[in-house]
């Protein structure tokens, strides 16, 4: 009996096997992030493959407003030479990283190929010290 048989058929179905599970669900982080724009994109999740593949976050750029609420801007990329539309949203937290309960509706962004477009959000109350941008496929 030949015994590379049974060993390769064994190959196969483990491959087979584990190829079905490495699949996670998101959030998931950019993936073209570059090291000037890292610290700066580290609160920006993309909350499926899709979007993954298709969108970045140039640079994040925060500021208080002289009535103390924050003001965030994210600059979503297009990373495909098609238009594409995502639903966007920013997730306000504490100055531990909880939330506030203050978290903006999702708005949809028409993305042409290749472009960036600039994203702003405004927290309603001022305890807001922290923020997470969301972006999703449109539906």
């Amino acid at each position: 009996m030949n015994m590379k048989l049974p060993s390769f058929v064994f190959a196969v179905v483990a491959v087979a096997f584990s190829a079905g599970c490495a699949t996670q669900p998101g959030p998931f982080a950019p993936l073209d992030t570059t090291k000037f724009t890292l610290e700066n994109t580290d609160r920006f999740v993309l909350l499926d493959q899709p979007a993954q593949y298709s969108v970045t976050c140039t640079g994040l750029q925060e500021r208080m407003l002289g009535d103390g609420r924050l003001e965030v801007v994210a600059n979503v990329k297009n990373r495909e030479s098609r238009r594409i539309q995502v639903q966007v949203n920013c997730v306000f937290k504490d100055e531990q990283g909880f939330s506030t309960g203050d978290e903006t509706p999702f708005q949809t962004l028409i993305l042409a190929e290749n472009s960036t477009e600039a994203v702003r959000f405004t927290a309603m109350n001022t305890a807001a010290k922290k923020y997470t941008v969301r972006v999703r496929q449109a539906r």
